[in-house]
């Protein structure tokens, strides 16, 4: 049973919140479902990390590009596509063809997920878990942080439809895998878009498998959050992936960092539209024409939030560096060959650092 505020002091000595959270798996909205007015001292991110009104640019010419897919054989999107990922690294597509139905059904699979008891969520933690490719878990690497973020996940490998079937928690199983089906033909023409921008003419099996072989979703969840402004939802970081998929929902908190200075756009939700993102996989596959680009999620202090993104990768034995179409002009190589899943590793280690991660991989 979880304690109450009516028998502990959040910020005492006695009750060790970080236990609580990360170990005995009621996560961050087992905090916010106890009704805390205080947020827990383990919280509270240094103020570097912190985001305030003077870093963010709220002005609709700033915003990240929105690119309309209705016309898709017109090269003009294929244009759009890798000028947004040049330029941005983010954009958003709407009228991509996939029923507005699915989106709902995996936002609510989300919220279901997350209203099961700590018990049955800590059944897919990592020290639960009968399988290392479903994930229960909080924050983004607790062991390594100084300050934890206010989020909970569930990750998923996929693998297969029958492990899938076996293994993925019953609650939310069938909305994730039809999200990932919805999304296989929209994800396969973005990255062909993509290889025209870098003059690969077409993708056989050995690029399909280093751009898109492997997949993860995700299952965020954001609880409300009593200090907001002291704190942190994700911190500052880029994916390592080749593209990210997020569905998010209407509540908002994503930010972005404009390429080439300081500040922060923030990526306001579009019913029906799918947020794309370029990870640092494709960043050095492309010897940084497409980038990568920090994002960072804020607490909200009035609104649950909940956000799905697809992972799309190479697989763990593929090793990735510049392509050769991309150096065939001359072009000197930025980035050497690594292999994916120590770039990976690399990540996962430690706590968000913006854009460190992809020094792993230079030259």
């Amino acid at each position: 049973m979880a304690p109450t505020l009516a028998t502990i002091s959040i910020n005492s000595n006695t009750w060790d919140v970080k236990n609580f959270v990360v170990n005995e798996g009621h996560g961050v909205k087992g905090l916010a479902d106890m009704g805390i007015q205080t947020l827990p001292k383990q919280y509270i991110q240094p103020l570097e990390e912190r985001i305030t009104s003077s870093d963010v640019v709220v002005d609709e010419e700033q915003c990240i590009p929105v690119i309309d897919l209705s016309n898709w054989n017109d090269t003009k999107v294929d244009n759009m596509i890798c000028n947004a990922a040049e330029k941005w690294g983010f954009f958003q597509i709407v009228n991509h063809g996939i029923p507005i139905k699915v989106f709902e059904n995996v936002k609510d699979a989300t919220h279901r997920f997350f209203a099961l008891s700590a018990q049955e969520k800590n059944k897919y933690s990592k020290d639960y878990s009968c399988t290392n490719n479903v994930r229960f878990g909080t924050s983004f690497t607790p062991q390594a942080e100084k300050a934890l973020e206010w989020k909970d996940y569930l990750s998923l490998f996929y693998v297969s439809d029958e492990e899938a079937s076996a293994l993925w928690p019953p609650a939310c199983r069938d909305e994730a895998l039809e999200f990932m089906k919805q999304t296989e033909l929209v994800i396969k023409r973005l990255m062909e878009s993509l290889m025209k921008g870098l003059n690969v003419k077409e993708i056989d099996e050995d690029r399909e498998s280093l751009l898109m072989g492997s997949k993860r979703i995700n299952l965020n969840y954001y609880p409300k959050c009593p200090n907001p402004e002291l704190t942190v939802g994700v911190g500052r970081h880029s994916d390592v992936s080749t593209l990210t998929i997020l569905l998010q929902d209407n509540i908002g908190g994503l930010y972005v960092k404009k390429l080439g200075n300081e500040t922060w756009l923030p990526v306001p939700p579009i019913s029906g539209a799918l947020v794309i993102n370029i990870g640092d996989a494709l960043q050095i596959l492309s010897n940084g024409r497409y980038k990568s680009i920090e994002h960072r999620v804020i607490a909200n202090g009035s609104n649950n939030r909940v956000s799905v993104p697809i992972f799309v990768n190479p697989k763990p034995n593929d090793v990735i560096g510049p392509l050769q179409e991309v150096l065939e002009s001359g072009e000197k190589a930025v980035y050497k060959q690594v292999l994916y899943s120590d770039y990976v590793k690399h990540f996962f280690r430690k706590a968000h650092d913006g854009k460190d991660t992809v020094d792993f991989a230079k030259i």
